[in-house]
């Protein structure tokens, strides 16, 4: 499950090399990819739902699971709440934990909490990052619901065996958040790459196949 603002696509490295054994399925996620019609803006919920009924679709049982970014999101939730399943879970760059708190950051929300009484929000788009002015009505929408939840009090509910990979470098989701993962998901293990931002499946492709396919078929 791919990233936001990504598509299956993105693990072209891992496609080629897993399907010499094992069957694979990259789809794209509502609004990315070829599947851009989004109705509404969606929920996490929403996004566990359409996996589901994609998983269901395609006759997929008990899969090992690989996520990145965004598409942690929706595995951390969904097998947490048993309502999505797998036989084993990698986490690569996975969103969807509160980040630390900064005073830069707080500086900020307080400035766009006061200005956005008195100025149109729209005026005020230095506030916003550039995935949210990159997307369309309904997707902004969605992402506001997205990443004002946050997931880390599902992390002891999640009893899949998982492997955490995160790139040292990592900006987008920074190695303190890989290693609260794995304090707080049971049976979990943590590697991390030297050299690797947020996409260690594409900085280092070889390493990092060789590392998934060890866990899963250990």
């Amino acid at each position: 499950m791919h990233g936001y603002l990504s598509s299956g696509q993105s693990f072209f490295n891992q496609i080629s090399h897993f399907s010499r054994d094992f069957e694979v399925y990259a789809p794209d996620l509502t609004g990315f990819g070829a599947n851009k019609d989004m109705p509404h803006p969606y929920s996490l919920d929403d996004y566990i739902d359409s996996v589901n009924k994609y998983m269901e679709e395609n006759e997929i049982v008990n899969p090992f699971i690989v996520a990145h970014s965004f598409g942690g999101r929706i595995a951390i939730k969904g097998l947490a709440t048993k309502r999505l399943n797998a036989k084993k879970l990698v986490l690569t760059g996975s969103a969807g934990l509160k980040p630390k708190w900064t005073i830069k950051k707080g500086v900020k929300k307080t400035c766009f909490s006061i200005l956005k009484k008195f100025i149109n929000k729209d005026k005020l788009t230095r506030f916003y990052s550039k995935d949210y002015l990159s997307l369309d009505k309904t997707m902004q929408g969605s992402f506001i619901k997205i990443v004002n939840e946050h997931l880390d009090d599902y992390l002891p509910l999640i009893d899949t065996e998982t492997l955490i990979i995160n790139g040292k470098l990592d900006k987008e989701t920074p190695l303190y958040m890989a290693k609260k993962l794995n304090k707080n998901i049971k049976n979990s293990t943590l590697k991390v790459f030297d050299g690797c931002g947020h996409f260690c499946f594409l900085d280092k492709p070889n390493k990092f196949n060789m590392e998934v396919r060890e866990f899963l078929l250990s």
